[in-house]
């Protein structure tokens, strides 16, 4: 006979019975998944329950995955959901968006049944093809409404031809394939990787490490496997302790490779195939490295009060991803620069890239870091044209803010304590002591116990509002200061961003402020020409111009033609690098030293 292919989720859970007083003594949960049609995407999943009590049985969907602050209606992809008792039929009726509900009157065993499409690759979403499955929880599995914190087991059999299994929930009795997880809040927050992964590993002081790299790669497992360590000793240094026995990195290499999303004891990173040898590249992989990593202390242990317990049916709102990703953002490029795998210019480079980047971003000066820690769910993963113009990346603003505390933490202790000390002091307060997330305000007195003194004004200023930062201040308590490349420049400058396609050039952005905002060039424009030339460049199509001279640039709109009068503006746009003062202080260098690990 001819095996199904199928994975297995066994769940066995103890629990209260919902919607009534009266008590389970053992509900028994299981999963089957099969892939019949891997080739096509598909999963089919039967959920097996029995042992119940109650009427009533709603099963449930996340609408988000924690770490990806988007609802991304998961249940979309389901399909064909039914249920049965008894080998009969029995009524199962969506209520809500992700809420099945199941008649369970006078029955103690149900067996659902529902197919899921799973096509999207990326850190947050799950892909099934023939070739493998990465299986992201909080899109595959529906759980009873009120039984989510229930220990279980998984027990997975592969697919034809695959023959590894990765993932950081537990093996039982040694068993590969099966694994167990306290509540679906674990099963929910650990990936699952099936199939033929170039699995290799090591051991961090007695933490046992595995990578499963995913889509081949010019990677050198012995070059990794040398420096990923380096990167983990750092960052478990910082918090004095590394709280897993087992941590799985799962790598998608693609063509282009991007992004990563952290998980309690895991994490998925999302790398270009082919850029392991290029220096920049492999540098760049490791920043992704350490900050999935970063994460398992913070925002997984160490994080705001309101991510977690998490409602997976609505948003969860915090003020504070400036900390939890920002913090996470700058400390990558610390910890990296910490290996002395690269010069310290490289460090510096990144910092000023980093600061450029916030600088160049209009939004800047009109979105708080707060607000945008707040607005997570419907701006940053929800961009449009006139994103750059009204709001700012938390990740990129709170890394700053975080490059501004850490040297204003050194210098005001004289080299004493850093940023170090405070996530030290509230990993161990909160997630070790109080074992609950913080709040804003006690994340601020945090910083002020290293700082020596009352962060109100820094907050205004520049969490909770938006005053230009004087970098100088702050980069010179380390003896440094910015240098603008583009400084005193004339150049003119239209204010767009383009794209290009058939040899046609379309306007994709327009720069609040700039000559193109104010005189009414909009994004969707086909640029044709400037004062009757034809513009094949976008680069040299304002060549012999200067700020204050009156252009006509011709455009289609809509496919209709049309001539708009602009007055050319300066190009404002700064790229900063950072440099040494002519002659730093004693007191500079020691900041400088301790803060570049000299």
């Amino acid at each position: 006979m001819k095996l199904v292919p199928l994975i297995i989720f066994s769940l066995l859970l103890l629990t209260m019975e919902p919607n009534t007083g009266k008590s389970q003594s053992s509900v028994k949960i299981s999963y089957t998944v099969t892939f019949p049609e891997a080739q096509a995407h598909y999963a089919d999943i039967e959920m097996d329950i029995s042992g119940l009590h109650q009427k009533i049985l709603d099963l449930k969907m996340p609408v988000w995955t924690p770490g990806s602050y988007l609802v991304r209606e998961f249940s979309k992809n389901v399909e064909s959901f039914t249920a049965e008792a008894g080998g009969k039929a029995v009524e199962a009726k969506k209520i809500r968006k992700n809420i099945w509900r199941i008649n369970s009157a006078n029955v103690s065993a149900v067996k659902i049944k529902y197919r899921v499409y799973a096509f999207e690759l990326s850190v947050r979403t799950s892909l099934i093809d023939a070739s493998h499955a990465f299986l992201s929880a909080t899109g595959l599995f529906v759980y009873p409404d009120g039984m989510l914190h229930h220990p279980s087991t998984v027990r997975i059999v592969p697919y034809k031809g695959w023959s590894k299994v990765s993932t950081s929930l537990e093996m039982v009795n040694n068993d590969p394939f099966t694994r167990q997880t306290p509540d679906y809040d674990i099963l929910y927050d650990s990936p699952i990787e099936v199939g033929n992964q170039d699995i290799f590993g090591f051991d961090v002081d007695g933490v046992k490490y595995e990578v499963a790299m995913v889509g081949g790669g010019n990677y050198d497992k012995e070059r990794l496997t040398k420096d990923m360590p380096l990167i983990i000793r750092h960052e478990a240094a910082i918090y004095g302790e590394n709280p897993n026995k087992h941590y799985v990195f799962i790598v998608h290499n693609t063509s282009k490779g991007g992004g990563g999303l952290e998980h309690l004891s895991s994490c998925v990173l999302g790398a270009s195939r082919d850029n392991y040898t290029n220096e920049r590249g492999y540098q760049n992989f490791l920043a992704l490295v350490a900050h999935e990593h970063f994460h398992l202390w913070n925002v997984k242990r160490l994080r705001p009060i309101v991510l977690g317990p998490f409602d997976y049916d609505n948003e969860n709102y915090t003020t504070d991803l400036w900390i939890a990703e920002g913090f996470t953002a700058y400390y990558q490029d610390v910890i990296v620069n910490r290996t002395k795998l690269y010069p310290v210019d490289n460090y510096l480079g990144v910092l000023a890239a980093l600061v450029s980047s916030l600088e160049n971003t209009p939004g800047a000066k009109i979105d708080p870091v707060s607000q945008a820690s707040y607005d997570a769910w419907i701006k940053l993963y929800r961009p449009n044209e006139n994103t750059n113009n009204s709001s700012i990346s938390y990740y990129t603003k709170g890394a700053v803010l975080a490059m501004m505390l850490d040297l204003e933490i050194m210098n005001d202790s004289h080299g004493k304590y850093s940023l170090d000390d405070v996530m030290n002091y509230m990993y161990h307060t909160y997630y070790k002591t109080k074992k609950r997330g913080y709040t804003d305000e006690e994340f601020k007195q945090g910083l002020e116990k290293f700082t020596g003194k009352n962060l109100d004004e820094f907050y205004k200023k520049y969490v909770n509002g938006v005053d230009a930062v004087d970098y100088d201040k702050y980069l010179g308590y380390a003896g440094y200061r910015l240098t603008d490349e583009f400084a005193g420049n004339n150049d003119p400058a239209l204010g767009i961003a383009t794209n290009t396609g058939n040899g046609k050039i379309f306007v994709s952005g327009v720069f609040r402020g700039s000559a193109a905002w104010i005189d009414g060039i909009n994004v969707g424009d086909e640029i044709i020409s400037v004062d009757s030339t034809k513009v094949t460049d976008v680069n040299t199509m304002l060549h012999g111009k200067k700020p204050g001279d009156k252009i006509e640039v011709s455009v289609l709109r809509d496919g209709l033609p049309l001539t708009l009068p602009v007055t050319l503006l300066k190009k404002t746009q700064v790229k900063y690098r950072i440099e040494s003062v002519a002659s730093p202080t004693e007191q500079q260098m020691a900041v400088r030293k301790k803060w570049l690990s000299m």
